[in-house]
């Protein structure tokens, strides 16, 4: 059996190390909880999209190979910008489906008839404004900008956002998204990216939690009447 100097020190190593980690284990215990209590098609935004939508098809559309493109063409989608068919080439560029020409962006009616084609049809339009860069914490970060955001008259906040050089309706963001959102920073403790599982913060106090459940247990094994009397009746 340990002595009693050694059982305080024990003590006084699992109280200051629970006191300092009492903070992040809540927040990882409120963020699990919310993860799992809530349903992830609704913070996606899900019940805000016109899952209905068909992409519209389009009749006598030139060929691809007959856009002037320098190096050729190795991805192609079709986009549907304001009852116009666009092909969207090789990630870079817009042309006109039908006649060739290039088009370098959109403009605000046409972001709004895009989201309008993605969003459901009773949510109102408030406002619609461009932005050029999104920051590391944005909820439009690591997507195509420049991009028009598109506010909606609705409690949760709800804006849609529309990439300027390709046309494409690229989501949507609202209240509970953004709750989901800063919690989930919490639970990786990754302040930056907030996907990254791999920080020196979290694999330290991921091994302080480790120390501090084991200390738990030694806690528990030196100060337990039963352990000594059963050490005792082994002697």
């Amino acid at each position: 059996m340990v002595n009693r100097n050694t059982a305080l020190k024990i003590r006084k190593t699992h109280r200051y190390l629970g006191l300092f980690l009492g903070i992040q284990f809540l927040m990882w215990t409120i963020s699990g909880m919310y993860f799992s209590w809530t349903d992830i098609d609704e913070i996606h935004g899900d019940h805000f999209k016109n899952l209905a939508y068909q992409p519209k098809a389009f009749n006598d559309l030139i060929s691809p190979s007959q856009l002037n493109v320098l190096n050729g063409v190795n991805t192609i989608d079709l986009r549907d910008i304001n009852n116009a068919p666009y092909y969207w080439v090789n990630n870079e560029q817009l042309y006109n489906a039908i006649d060739g020409s290039l088009k370098t962006n959109i403009t605000k009616e046409e972001a709004l008839y895009i989201a309008k084609l993605n969003i459901k049809s009773d949510l109102k339009v408030e406002s619609i404004v461009q932005i050029n860069d999104a920051g590391k914490h944005h909820e439009y970060r690591e997507k195509l900008l420049p991009a028009y955001v598109i506010s909606y008259q609705a409690d949760e906040a709800i804006k849609a956002y529309v990439s300027i050089k390709d046309g494409k309706f690229q989501t949507v963001r609202h209240r509970d998204w953004r709750w989901f959102d800063f919690l989930w920073m919490t639970h990786t403790m990754d302040y930056e990216g907030r996907d990254n599982f791999n920080t020196i913060v979290l694999r330290a106090f991921s091994l302080l939690g480790l120390i501090t459940v084991l200390s738990g247990f030694l806690l528990w094994f030196t100060s337990s009447p039963s352990v000594r009397k059963l050490l005792k009746r082994n002697k």
